[in-house]
């Protein structure tokens, strides 16, 4: 297996292609407009290959989009291209930006690959000190329903060029699941190659992400369901947090 998101960079839009993220970038707009602070810059956490980066600088944000992977960030750039995006290979537990932020936005579980707790912690206190007085931070995760419910469980998502098998194995004891993915990819010349990855997520629960907020000084926590306005159903399996730092 080869560092996470080396090889599946290469694929990742395609194997994405179901994401939303027109819908995505609705309901986070939704929040900025509830946001006491006017949000004109916006810091996201894990921005991936871009997609929700480029649609909201399409929408006049002025964008800082930060990701730990070299390689997703360098079609983020190709994809923004023009857009004045700017893009930080930075881990998001030592965030560190020239200027403060209107808002910070993590979407996608993104938090869920901080799989140490003290690490989410230090990253919640990085973006507290990078939003503006009144700013927003809006994130989502998968619940320990979620996965816990992806033990044992095998993935599969393939095109004309591509086929990538992914396997889940969830550990009470770490809280972690635990994803091992092959990818099969024809390339130009009409062979076709493989290569490997592993991905952990953690199980954080609400409570905990509450009181982690609150510890960086967060105040005004809400909890949302999946892209709703609403608090989340018993055994939800996706969730928003919304946390404002005082003026």
């Amino acid at each position: 297996m080869t560092d996470a998101y080396t090889v599946l960079a290469r694929c990742y839009d395609r194997l994405t292609a179901d994401v939303d993220y027109e819908t995505w970038a609705d309901y986070v707009e939704r929040h900025f407009r509830r946001s006491k602070r006017p949000v004109r810059s916006v810091v996201e956490l894990g921005c991936g290959t871009g997609s929700l980066t480029a649609l909201l600088a399409r929408r006049g944000y002025r964008m800082t989009a930060v990701d730990l992977s070299p390689d997703m960030l360098a079609l983020a750039d190709q994809k923004c291209e023009g857009l004045g995006a700017l893009f930080l290979c930075q881990d998001m537990s030592r965030l560190a930006l020239l200027d403060r932020a209107d808002a910070v936005i993590s979407c996608l579980d993104s938090v869920n690959y901080v799989t140490r707790p003290a690490a989410l912690r230090r990253t919640f206190q990085h973006v507290y000190q990078s939003l503006a007085p009144g700013g927003l931070f809006l994130f989502d995760v998968k619940t320990p329903a979620a996965l816990e419910g992806a033990d044992g469980q095998t993935y599969l998502d393939e095109d004309d060029g591509l086929f990538c098998v992914w396997r889940g194995e969830y550990s009470p004891r770490r809280r972690i699941c635990g994803y091992g993915l092959d990818l099969f990819l024809r390339e130009a010349d009409g062979s076709w190659s493989r290569g490997g990855e592993y991905h952990e997520e953690y199980a954080y629960t609400p409570r905990e992400l509450e009181d982690f907020l609150r510890e960086a000084g967060f105040t005004h926590i809400k909890v949302y369901g999946d892209k709703t306005m609403s608090a989340p159903r018993e055994g939800a399996a996706r969730i928003f947090l919304a946390a404002r730092k005082d003026f």
